[in-house]
């Protein structure tokens, strides 16, 4: 990482703030070991106790990408019973439409696939253009995670299973972006810039998200990667190996439109390169030396012939000129918050869990 993240800092020995603070925060919530074995084992019983007699005892989100394909063979192997949910934005790659046929063949799964209504996405992503802010991607994660809880409780399934994990994803600049979750920032912009009222997109509410899901619901959301030794590397060959999986050229190549937002939008209009904090993370939790990614860096960001043919098939699927796109990329910038967000009520919410865990004397946690 370097200072295209404005908020880094650097102590007297010239490390940076994203790994003081793996060692001294994030780390301690990595369990690559026996102990992460045996917590795991502890909760796979507790899902399956929760699921008792009904169809399904989990609900997990495939996009195709490499973390959410591994889960998903782990989860076959753990013997528990997802309702495995595929939510197309409109932005898959064949590639990736082939990896999710096979995983749920070999794992034997009910797919079922949620497909967003396209006008009400197009509208979204002409708003985030036009609002020239860098979380470009909000309009298509929100859906995703929307469309996990709303899943999960239309078929009373209590515990969500996530491919995120800290030993590829630890580093995240904050400055770069808000969260996807915040519906209150998605709609704020939807509002200013968007040209249709939306009609199906189904977002999260701030009570849903924080009270309603986690306290009343009692949901959790579990990230199985960060209890074993969760290595890139191997994961891709166990994949390809076990159900003829191919790999992306790149992150997130799964997304057509996270392809080009990651790899031409950010670094071009912002000067953020996704590959700092993923070549970071996978530094600081062991899986690559500093020089091998300062290799990858010096590697192109894109193929010049390749580009011109991502940037038309976006042009034809948004229906907007190759000028538009061009003015999309010069106009002012934004930052998230010169919109309105959900922010301010999340800092007192986390004053008020604060009060309540010291009188109970009990921490609490939506996420594991």
């Amino acid at each position: 990482m370097d200072t295209s993240d404005p908020l880094i800092t650097f102590d007297a020995h010239g490390v940076c703030n994203h790994c003081n603070e793996f060692d001294a925060v994030t780390s301690k919530n990595w369990f690559p070991n026996e102990e992460g074995k045996q917590r795991w084992a502890t909760i796979v019983e507790q899902i399956k106790a929760t699921g008792r007699g009904q169809e399904y005892d989990c609900i997990l989100g495939l996009s195709g990408g490499v973390d959410s394909s591994y889960l998903a063979i782990k989860v076959h192997e753990w013997g528990l019973r997802p309702l495995v949910v595929h939510v197309d934005a409109g932005w898959n790659s064949e590639l990736a439409v082939a990896n999710i046929e096979a995983i749920v063949k070999y794992c034997n799964y009910d797919l079922h696939t949620h497909v967003v209504d396209w006008e009400d996405m197009r509208d979204l992503h002409l708003a985030y253009l036009r609002a020239g802010i860098s979380n470009q991607d909000v309009p298509q994660d929100h859906i995703f995670f929307a469309s996990l809880y709303h899943f999960a409780t239309k078929n009373n399934i209590r515990y969500i299973l996530s491919g995120g994990n800290l030993a590829t994803e630890a580093t995240s600049p904050e400055a770069w972006h808000g969260s996807a979750m915040d519906a209150i920032n998605l709609k704020a912009i939807h509002r200013k810039y968007g040209e249709h009222k939306l009609k199906n997109y189904k977002t999260i509410s701030f009570f849903e998200c924080y009270i309603w899901y986690p306290l009343v619901k009692k949901m959790r959301t579990v990230r199985p990667l960060n209890y074993m030794p969760y290595i890139k590397d191997k994961a891709l060959r166990e994949l390809e190996q076990t159900v003829g999986y191919k790999p992306y050229a790149r992150k997130h190549g799964e997304s057509l439109f996270t392809k080009l937002f990651q790899n031409y939008y950010l670094p071009t209009k912002f000067g953020y390169d996704k590959r700092k904090p993923h070549l970071s993370s996978l530094i600081v939790s062991g899986q690559m030396t500093r020089e091998s990614a300062l290799e990858k860096l010096a590697e192109p960001l894109y193929d010049c012939q390749e580009l011109e043919i991502d940037i038309d098939y976006f042009c034809k699927k948004l229906r907007i000129s190759r000028q538009q796109f061009d003015d999309f990329m010069i106009i002012p910038t934004h930052h998230h918050t010169d919109f309105p967000t959900w922010d301010g009520r999340y800092r007192l919410l986390k004053k008020v869990q604060v009060v309540v865990e010291r009188l109970l004397n009990r921490r609490f946690n939506i996420y594991s």
